[in-house]
């Protein structure tokens, strides 16, 4: 498994340890990362601090050729709300964990252009599973139900 999505996964961990919901992103710029975060909609009581949210936020501001020229890894399928992050920055290519717990904006992103690879990992799945059972109810509120 990719490195990068590794360190996502330990991102959507400590939002899951933290009591928050467990979706972890990294931004990943020439090989390196520059920023990661977790779900902190919880934790910081946030409308807006979703995984990748969370990731660009601490990778802080980047003139606009660094995000073109960066992949975004999140556990899970970006909402609307990231989606659309994702295409007003220019990041070209989007790795996914999974996207069966939630599909997210994958066509959207497609069709504008960025590359989206969703990798189906298990244990993104198994977070989300276990996480839902624990707690539906601050699943929909993430999910917007």
């Amino acid at each position: 498994m990719d490195n990068f999505l590794l360190e996502a996964i330990v991102e959507a961990k400590k939002g899951y340890e933290e009591g928050g919901i467990p979706i972890g992103s990294v931004l990943v710029h020439n090989g390196k990362v520059i920023g990661k975060g977790h779900n902190r909609r919880v934790q910081q009581r946030s409308a807006i601090l979703h995984g990748e949210m969370d990731a660009l936020e601490n990778a802080g501001r980047l003139p606009a050729k660094v995000y073109q020229e960066c992949t975004l890894y999140t556990t899970l399928s970006p909402c609307p709300m990231c989606s659309g992050t994702i295409l007003l920055y220019g990041i070209p290519k989007v790795v996914i964990g999974e996207n069966k717990t939630f599909l997210g904006e994958e066509a959207l992103l497609e069709e504008r252009g960025v590359e989206v690879i969703v990798v189906d990992n298990e244990e993104c799945k198994q977070l989300m599973a276990t996480f839902i059972k624990e707690k539906p109810e601050l699943w929909n509120e993430d999910i917007g139900i």
